[in-house]
């Protein structure tokens, strides 16, 4: 399952370089990233492999999956009005983090931002019984909608808060696999390969 397809690249790059056999169910609301992702997934002829689905995986019951992988916004501020309200991601960056953590998927991947409150989505995912079972962290440089003064004034307020953290022009960026201790360790094993390339298609 994947939350937030955009224009299904990351995803259609994995595919093309694992043998990874499953079926993935993306989610995404953005009608012209839809438009664009169904198109390239043709292209690539995964049609039968990749479905893309134009509405919110929150707007029904959420499908079965072992797997539930998403590059979840993670702009905090106060309110969505934003140079790109799509990627609001609550007051402190983490709240559709938390509503994917809710679902209840044996195992999630997301990515999780430095300057969003990291410590707190962690002890968000371990009161609903994840650990952190696999992440790889790359340093990012500020873009265009972090720099935005309203985002980058929040995140300075999280930042004497201890919930944020960054230097001058660089925040990290983590794909953490969060895991629950009963999922089953068959699957992991099965996919721990394929995840670990998706990671560094994200």
């Amino acid at each position: 399952m994947e939350f937030g397809s955009g224009d299904g690249s990351p995803v259609i790059e994995s595919l093309l370089r694992t043998e990874f056999d499953g079926t993935i169910q993306g989610f995404e609301i953005n009608p012209s990233a839809y438009q664009v992702a169904c198109l390239k997934i043709r292209e690539c002829q995964l049609s039968h492999q990749y479905i893309i689905h134009n509405h919110c995986l929150f707007g029904s019951v959420a499908p079965e999956a072992t797997f539930l992988v998403s590059n979840p916004p993670y702009l905090p501020a106060l309110d969505n009005q934003l140079y790109q309200p799509l990627l609001h991601g609550g007051t402190e960056g983490i709240t559709v983090t938390k509503k994917l953590l809710s679902l209840n998927y044996p195992h999630v991947l997301a990515l999780v931002s430095s300057y969003s409150n990291p410590y707190g989505l962690i002890q968000y995912a371990h009161s609903k019984n994840y650990e952190v079972s696999d992440f790889i962290v790359s340093p990012m440089p500020f873009g265009y909608y972090s720099s935005e003064p309203k985002v980058m004034g929040r995140i300075k307020e999280l930042k004497c808060q201890n919930q944020a953290f960054y230097s001058k022009n660089i925040y990290l960026l983590a794909g953490v696999l969060f895991s629950q201790p009963s999922a089953s360790q068959a699957s992991f094993t099965d996919l721990s390969s394929e995840l670990t390339k998706l990671l560094t298609c994200l």
